[in-house]
């Protein structure tokens, strides 16, 4: 009888439980510091990160064997417009399978707050993104958009299940068609008031700032007095105040200067969104645009910036087209452009430059458009044709096929603009304010997705950072681009427990290999996953499995922390 003690003790230690959910077992940790990276177990239990270090004496109910790969944290996609496609699809393929965990989203327009008339206009936009009224009552669970705040569609998001976190910035555009609609007017000083009480409202429910984009309706009839009250009132909240700039090509260096005068006179810090010179003739402010903000910031005004990886952006065919013939909305916009007198007059406005708007088309060359994006199923032969190509194919000038393309799609039809300079994607990835974007909705190679062409970013943006260069041009070292994908963006939008390999930190996790990380994506054939992403986490949960989906959805809304509450 002397010996059931031991014998009960051999038992239980044979037997005992995991000390933990999951162990991420053997792996280079790049911890999200910039630091350099080290060999280490990581351990979760729940949601959140229990343990860095060496583990070998505990067990997992789960492991995974990362020898040899990197582990990092879950990437912050900057600037996302994943906004409607994680309602068809939450899976959020694209980004996911590039290490990404957090959307964000608010680039000038968020979705919400929304009046009734917003709700109608956003109504009939989802319906032909789907393509059927009964397709948008399904996902939506009624004939209607069931979210007014800003607050309440990321929590409808998060209710009907996402694989990845979302967040969002109140859209300034948002506030402003909430309160004027798409007139080309200043507010009144009660207009105003309104508008600002708006922005406090959605930040006081964890929103992330307020955004800007300064070329589209109704964000170009914004004033810098205007936009300065609205940054304003996210700054009570420690919001960030973030900018399509006013222009990235002719005015970029004014454009800049307002940007920092905004977040000077409001208190806040300032992001600059997408940070690009555009067109030839601009490529080379680049090099003012880094020694300006290098010199803010060295008097502590926190100004940073993102970009995604390539030389190219897009956007829609109002690009091209001055704000007057925009204001009003897109049916107004569209009776304008079937005016004779207004046509007349675009045939010169719009291959004239101008110090008055931004001109994409100018600025790349009507050579260097290419379309993407149609809702007219006609038209859709045109997909991957040149701006100068369908012209000539119908017959009519540069601006006419604009205009007539427009009118025939009821849409500002989806462009591609290469404008860029590589060697100025290299002098702003060296800069270490700068954090990564897509600009992009996140999708998946399949079903409604596969009706348009879409920039390449969509697929590639941060994989592209970790193949071409990381490791195949060595602009950045893995540590430091790791850094510009986590700790960065997160310290930008205030967001606590995010961004780091780090114990009590949430379990939004990234495990690659370094040397088989790539993009795949192009401009002719962008729907291609990206491939080399091995593990991921969300939350502390398996949501990618040897580069495979595993169907969870745990992400969650991620709102600004409430310490940094003033």
């Amino acid at each position: 009888m002397r010996y059931l003690p031991v014998l009960f003790l051999l038992i239980c230690g044979c037997t005992r439980g995991a000390d933990y959910d999951f162990i991420i077992r053997g792996g280079t940790i790049y911890d999200g510091t910039g630091t350099a990276p080290y060999i280490a177990d990581v351990a979760l239990i729940a949601d959140t990160i229990a343990a860095v270090g060496n583990l070998a004496d505990t067990r997992g109910a789960e492991e995974v064997n990362a020898e040899g790969l990197a582990v990092a944290p879950g990437f912050i996609n900057m600037l996302s417009w994943a906004t409607e496609s994680l309602i068809i699809d939450g899976r959020s393929l694209s980004d996911l399978s590039q290490g990404v965990t957090l959307e964000v989203f608010g680039e000038g327009e968020s979705n919400g707050p929304l009046n009734a008339r917003m709700k109608e206009e956003m109504w009939d936009l989802f319906v032909a993104q789907v393509g059927s009224e009964e397709e948008a009552a399904t996902l939506l669970g009624g004939r209607q958009i069931p979210w007014t705040t800003l607050d309440e569609y990321l929590s409808f998001l998060e209710s009907e299940g996402v694989s990845t976190n979302v967040a969002s910035l109140i859209g300034a555009a948002t506030v402003r068609q909430h309160v004027i609609g798409e007139d080309d007017r200043a507010p009144t000083a009660e207009e105003l008031v309104r508008m600002q009480d708006l922005v406090r409202e959605a930040m006081a429910e964890g929103a992330l700032g307020v955004g800007s984009s300064l070329i589209y309706v109704p964000g170009v009839f914004a004033s810098t007095a205007e936009l300065t009250a609205l940054a304003s009132a996210a700054g009570e909240f420690n919001g960030v105040y973030t900018s399509h700039l006013r222009s990235e090509g002719g005015r970029l260096l004014e454009s800049v200067e307002e940007l920092i005068q905004i977040a000077r006179d409001a208190g806040v810090r300032g992001h600059i969104y997408h940070l690009k010179a555009a067109g030839r003739n601009n490529w080379h402010k680049m090099e003012t645009v880094i020694e300006r903000v290098n010199e803010v910031r060295s008097e502590g005004l926190e100004i940073t910036a993102d970009v995604y990886t390539y030389v190219a952006g897009a956007t829609g065919l109002d690009a091209a087209m001055p704000p007057n013939v925009r204001a009003g909305g897109m049916m107004a916009w569209r009776a304008r452009l079937q005016d004779p007198t207004v046509r007349a007059r675009m045939e010169t406005e719009m291959m004239t430059p101008s110090d008055d708007w931004e001109n994409l088309m100018l600025e790349a060359g009507p050579e260097n458009v290419m379309l993407i994006g149609f809702r007219n199923k006609a038209l859709r032969q045109y997909m991957g044709m040149r701006l100068t190509e369908v012209a000539d194919l119908r017959g009519t000038s540069v601006p006419a096929a604009a205009m007539d393309l427009v009118i025939e799609d009821t849409s500002r039809v989806g462009a591609v603009y290469f404008l860029m300079d590589e060697s100025n994607v290299h002098l702003k990835l060296r800069q270490p304010w700068v954090a990564i974007d897509s600009d992009a909705a996140s999708l998946a190679p399949e079903g409604v997705s596969l009706n348009n062409m879409v920039h390449p970013r969509a697929y590639g943006s941060f994989a592209r950072l970790l193949a071409k260069y990381v490791r195949e041009e060595q602009v950045l070292m893995l540590e430091e681009a790791v850094r510009r994908m986590t700790s960065l963006p997160a310290s930008v939008l205030s967001i606590d427990r995010r961004g780091l390999i780090q114990r009590g930190y949430f379990g939004d996790i990234a495990v690659f290999d370094p040397s088989t990380i790539q993009d795949h994506a192009t401009f002719e054939a962008p729907h291609q996953l990206a491939t080399g992403m091995r593990y991921v986490f969300v939350n502390g949960t398996q949501v990618l499995n040897n580069g495979k989906h595993t169907g969870a959805m745990p992400g969650r809304v991620v709102r600004r922390s409430s310490s940094s509450s003033q």
